[in-house]
C-alpha cells in the first residue's frame, strides 16, 4: 500500500497565488494607514498644549504668554512647525503643519478653542479617510 505524503504542486501554487493577492492588496492600502497614523500622532503631540492654554486662561495671564515654546510644542516630532495663539476673549488655536508621507506632508491640523471653552479639531485639509477619529 502506497500512501501519499505532502502537497502536490498544484496545491502549493494555489497557496502562493492566494498569498500574492493578499500581499498586493496590503501594499496598496499600507500608505493610507501610515498617513492616518502620522496625522493621529501629530494630534496627540498637540493635545498637551490644550491644558496649558486653559491654565493661562484660569490664571488670568496675558494671552501673549501662549507660544509654542510655552506650551512645550516647539520640538514636536510629527509637526514641521507649530503655531499657537490666544485672544483676550478666550478664542484660540493650536496649529500643526504635519510632516509625513506625501498624502499629509505640509497640511495643517488645527485645534480650535471657542470663547465658551469648547475645543474642536479641524482636519479639513486632509482626506476624510486619513483624518483621526473625531476630527
Amino acid at each position: 500500500m502506497n500512501t501519499q505524503k505532502g502537497f502536490t504542486l498544484i496545491e502549493v501554487m494555489i497557496v502562493v497565488a492566494i498569498i500574492s493577492i493578499l500581499a498586493a492588496v496590503a501594499v496598496a492600502v499600507f500608505p493610507l494607514y501610515i498617513a492616518k497614523t502620522q496625522v493621529t500622532a501629530a494630534l496627540a503631540d498637540m493635545h498637551p498644549g490644550k491644558t496649558l492654554v486653559e491654565a493661562v486662561i484660569v490664571e488670568s495671564q496675558s494671552a501673549t504668554a501662549v507660544t509654542p515654546e510655552y506650551l512645550g510644542l516647539s520640538r514636536s516630532v510629527h509637526c514641521s512647525s507649530v503655531a499657537a495663539e490666544l485672544a483676550d476673549s478666550g478664542v484660540g488655536s493650536i496649529t500643526c503643519t504635519v510632516k509625513g508621507n506625501s498624502t499629509v506632508d505640509g497640511k495643517d491640523l488645527v485645534l480650535r478653542r471657542s470663547a465658551e471653552g469648547i475645543w474642536s479639531c479641524d482636519g479639513s485639509a486632509f482626506e476624510a479617510r486619513v483624518r483621526p477619529t473625531g476630527c
